[in-house]
């Protein structure tokens, strides 16, 4: 049966919800206009400031910039488990001069818990195992002993360590992280990010998702394909997934026995069938099929190019560490993130599982540390050197912190730390960050901050600044309201940016 007889036989039968679709294009829209008034349509599409640069193919809802970016890409090193700040960045001699008093004869335990040790009878402190040094020109305090090549870049990052979450439990804390709330359903912030300023590589996805496994904890907490999802965005905005085995897309090779050629007769006839059905309801995920279809058949060409590691220098290579060439590991990853930047992918998001020491942290963390710490700094080495970090932002951290009391009984061997959402450590780097500085404090038991909090909002705002977007004036019309990354709070940390 041909397309247009389908289409016509369609047409003899109007649902409800086509019916509605077809006068929401019509007299709906325009009298909802004349209640509302223009302001409330357009609201999303003010903007002021210099255009971002037309060539880059940028196609997003703002037409120019909200302020002058200093940043035209995102890698977000995401370390999925929570690092335990008071082994690798926070150190705190006061763990070690009261080990295995209980905490609450130090502080008022006013926080939540989580269930895990809610039923605890004492909260032993436990102190930190590890060396910690003042490294670099700025003398930036850091673990030494479990990350000796991130205390390298001491003087390139700024420290924040006054960190703050809502969520104690980890998928409500990643999804908080990714999303800028707890519940599973809203646009990750490359999908936001999608939406604002488009995409600057017409042959690669703009969002671009890794997953790798720790040695820390390698089956610890599943990460969802929803972390990077578009939620109520049109799906056209939700990130992309690399494998690690098999096609690096899925479904990205032809299938036996079809070569290019018959590939792109198919889809030329597969676009105009999903062109008529686009004419006929209006539904934008019909548009996102017939987009994807094409950016699949420009990725078959781009992707084996990008993955084809075979024109790096061995010295390059030998900079990431042994796992380089294995595909998945984090230190391939942070390699393909490079080369991702380098192809202006807007949003490059690496998770890193693994990092949730409950029990034996001596035997877990070091093993953890070796996964991430050579190729994390090999990463921003390779930036810096090439020119790219100058217009890059860098962010290294994960979902919470750890407790300094242990969970369960304590010992040297199999001491653990559970959740602390109230303080806890992360940094950045690149592009309009300060270099070398230490942003916020802790209090001597590292159980609440004590100066310059900076709430996961407050860091949603400021990477949106960055990137030349208000975080307030790019927003979503979705079921009656107007949403936004920050949600209702946030503020941007000028005392970090330069």
């Amino acid at each position: 049966m041909k397309p247009e007889t389908i289409t016509d036989e369609t047409r003899l039968l109007p649902t409800r919800r086509h019916f509605f679709g077809r006068s929401a294009t019509g007299i709906g829209v325009a009298a909802l206009a004349s209640m509302l008034g223009n302001e409330s349509v357009q609201a999303t599409d003010k903007a002021s400031g210099p255009a971002p640069d037309s060539t880059a193919g940028l196609n997003g809802l703002l037409k120019e910039y909200h302020k002058p970016p200093k940043a035209k890409r995102v890698i977000y090193l995401f370390q999925s488990g929570a690092p335990s700040q008071q082994e690798l960045f926070d150190y705190k001699p006061a763990l070690q001069k009261n080990e295995k008093k209980d905490l609450r004869k130090f502080v008022d335990m006013t926080q939540r818990v989580t269930g895990m040790t809610a039923n605890q009878k004492s909260f032993p402190l436990a102190g930190s195992r590890y060396k910690f040094e003042k490294v670099g020109k700025c003398g930036m305090e850091l673990g030494t002993e479990l990350l000796p090549n991130i205390s390298g870049l001491a003087d390139d990052i700024c420290l924040i360590r006054s960190m703050q979450t809502e969520a104690i439990n980890h998928d409500p804390a990643i999804t908080f992280f990714q999303t800028g709330h707890q519940l599973a359903g809203r646009p990750s912030m490359g999908s936001w990010l999608h939406y604002g300023l488009g995409s600057t590589n017409e042959n690669l996805p703009t969002f671009i998702a890794m997953v790798s496994r720790g040695t820390g904890r390698p089956n610890c907490q599943p990460l969802y394909d929803r972390l990077w999802g578009s939620g109520f965005l049109p799906s056209t905005y939700a990130g992309v997934k690399l494998m690690s085995i098999g096609d690096p897309v899925l479904y990205l090779g032809n299938p036996d026995g079809i070569n290019a050629t018959a590939r792109r007769k198919m889809l030329d006839k597969l676009a105009q069938m999903n062109q008529l059905k686009l004419d006929e309801y209006g539904d934008p995920e019909i548009n996102t099929r017939i987009q994807q279809y094409e950016l699949a058949y420009r990725m078959q060409t781009s992707v084996p190019d990008l993955v084809d590691f075979s024109d790096e220098p061995q010295h390059i290579l030998d900079s990431y560490g042994p796992d380089v060439q294995k595909r998945g590991s984090y230190a391939y990853n942070c390699l393909l993130a490079r080369r991702l930047a380098e192809r202006d992918v807007r949003f490059i998001q690496l998770f890193h599982m693994g990092w949730d020491q409950h029990f034996t942290l001596p035997k877990q963390l070091p093993g953890q540390c070796r996964d991430v710490d050579q190729a994390s700094a090999a990463l921003v080495n390779d930036l810096k050197q090439r020119g790219l970090l100058d217009d890059t932002l860098i962010v290294w951290g994960g979902e919470f912190g750890r407790t300094s009391y242990c969970q369960g009984t304590l010992n040297a061997e199999t001491y653990g730390r559970d959740h602390h959402p109230k303080c806890f450590s992360l940094w950045m780097a690149g592009a309009g960050i300060k270099p070398g500085m230490t942003y916020g404090a802790t209090d001597d038991f590292c159980y609440d901050v004590t100066e310059n909090p900076v709430h996961v909002h407050d860091l949603h705002a400021t990477m949106l600044h960055l990137l030349g977007i208000d975080h307030e004036r790019l927003t979503y019309r979705y079921q009656g309201r107007y949403f936004r990354l920050t949600d209702v709070k946030g503020h941007v940390v000028d005392d970090i940016l330069t």
